[in-house]
């Protein structure tokens, strides 16, 4: 599809759920839709109106409190992203995301051993989730926790090969152990795949 048929498909999309919530202005689910498209345009503050008017009408809408949680992420409000996101696991601790964005928020806040127990969680109920994978390696990395941070970025490149970063990491561990072959290897692969690495 064509990125302007994207968009017009979008707006028409967008007008239907305000057509729909002019005559059912208490729907979660109408409001909760709007806010996704209004983030899929970029409009955050548009879409986090229509989140907290979706969590006025059902309290219980944990993807609300998900989505809002990413917003004020973006918008640099740590503390209440963690909220948020504690919030949606109040009412659905079964959800692997809110797990996942955790443990990257604790690790922005230099608190990595609670990142490595919510990026655990998150596998436990996701099993192949790469961004969980990726902050836990992140997080044993700071933790020095070597052997550990080893494992979690190579699942990174088992589930996504071209995944740079998770190179470049590796090749800092082996660095660490002083297996420079290996450090030299992942260091020269992170480059090849586009990591902005120091030559």
């Amino acid at each position: 599809m064509a990125v302007h048929e994207e968009i017009s498909d979008l707006e028409k999309y967008i007008r239907y759920l305000k057509e729909r919530l002019f005559f059912e202005p208490d729907s979660a689910i109408f409001h909760y839709n709007l806010g996704l498209a209004y983030l899929k345009k970029g409009l955050r503050e548009e879409a986090a109106s229509e989140f907290q008017q979706a969590i006025e009408c059902d309290p219980k809408l944990a993807q609300a409190y998900v989505n809002l949680a990413g917003i004020f992420f973006q918008d640099g409000k740590l503390d209440q992203c963690i909220a948020y996101n504690e919030k949606a696991l109040e009412i659905d601790p079964t959800l692997p995301m809110p797990y996942n964005n955790l443990g990257f928020v604790y690790i922005q806040k230099g608190l990595y051993e609670k990142a490595v127990e919510v990026c655990k969680k998150a596998i436990e109920l996701m099993p192949n989730i790469l961004q969980a994978y990726h902050n836990l390696g992140i997080a044993l990395l700071r933790l020095n926790r070597l052997n550990e941070a080893e494992q979690a970025f190579l699942k990174v490149v088992e589930l996504r090969p071209d995944f740079a970063p998770a190179y470049y990491h590796l090749s800092v561990i082996y660095e660490s152990m002083s297996d420079n072959a290996k450090a030299k290897a992942y260091r020269e692969k992170a480059i090849q795949l586009g990591f902005p690495v120091d030559q």
